[in-house]
């Protein structure tokens, strides 16, 4: 046991200092030493603790499918009584991990494992908020709430989350009107700058034309004239009306 622990010190220190390749070995040997242990609350809180630096290890690193393991052997070790200060830290990075896969059933079935004083931790609450955001298709709220994230650790998470709904509201539009200014397009994707707007259109939408200061998302048919493009208001009622038929859908 003594051992196990002076790894688990040396992995705690790793993960502050932001090493994430030696955390991963550190993780590595950890695992191996705790499989060692008899089985004890002890045991189960030290394997717990250990887990939970390697979920951080791998928002860090941002690979999902190690997250995904390391949440599937943690899980376990709760269910068996493990002690933790950061369970609730480690739980709200799983939903919002759930969010970002839309794998809303999961999402949901981990809600009802949480008791009323989890549900109300600044964690987990942050993640609950986005998904009822997200069903009512409240997007500017979602885009808004990147800079009120609970940890830094979940930035990874909204910077993916973000890219989906910028993308869902790219869809909508795509599907509402055919031109729209630079700049309105800017404000409705919650985007800083134009170039940032031209950047995810390069990367993400080479099918939109830019023409000036206007993007257009379909070729116009003969004819269309100006007074033929809908007016901001019946975009935005557009927008509303093709969110809604997603979610009936």
């Amino acid at each position: 046991m003594e051992s196990a622990k002076e790894l688990f010190s040396q992995l705690n220190d790793l993960v502050q200092a932001g090493d994430v390749e030696g955390g991963i070995k550190a993780l590595s040997q950890i695992k191996i030493a705790i499989l060692k242990i008899p089985p004890s609350v002890e045991q189960v809180t030290l394997a717990a603790n250990s887990l939970e630096l390697g979920v951080l290890l791998t928002v860090a690193s941002g690979d999902l499918d190690a997250f995904a393991r390391n949440m599937a052997q943690l899980k376990p070790a709760y269910s068996q009584g493990a002690q933790s200060d950061k369970k609730c830290h480690v739980r709200g990075l799983n939903l919002m991990f759930l969010l970002v896969e839309n794998r809303l059933s999961e999402f949901h079935a981990e809600l009802e494992l949480l008791s009323e004083s989890e549900a109300r931790n600044a964690f987990i609450s942050f993640p609950i908020l986005l998904e009822r955001q997200l069903m009512v298709g409240s997007y500017d709220e979602v885009l808004s709430a990147n800079s009120r994230i609970p940890d830094p650790s979940y930035a990874f998470f909204m910077d993916n989350l973000l890219q989906t709904v910028r993308d869902s509201i790219a869809d909508c539009l795509e599907v509402s009107y055919k031109e729209m200014k630079i700049e309105d397009a800017m404000k409705m994707m919650k985007f800083d700058s134009s170039q940032q707007l031209m950047e995810y259109v390069e990367e993400c939408r080479d099918d939109w034309i830019v023409e000036g200061k206007s993007i257009c998302f379909q070729p116009p048919a003969l004819g269309n004239k100006a007074s033929d493009i809908p007016s901001m208001k019946l975009i935005s009622q557009s927008l509303t009306y093709a969110t809604e038929m997603e979610r009936i859908i």
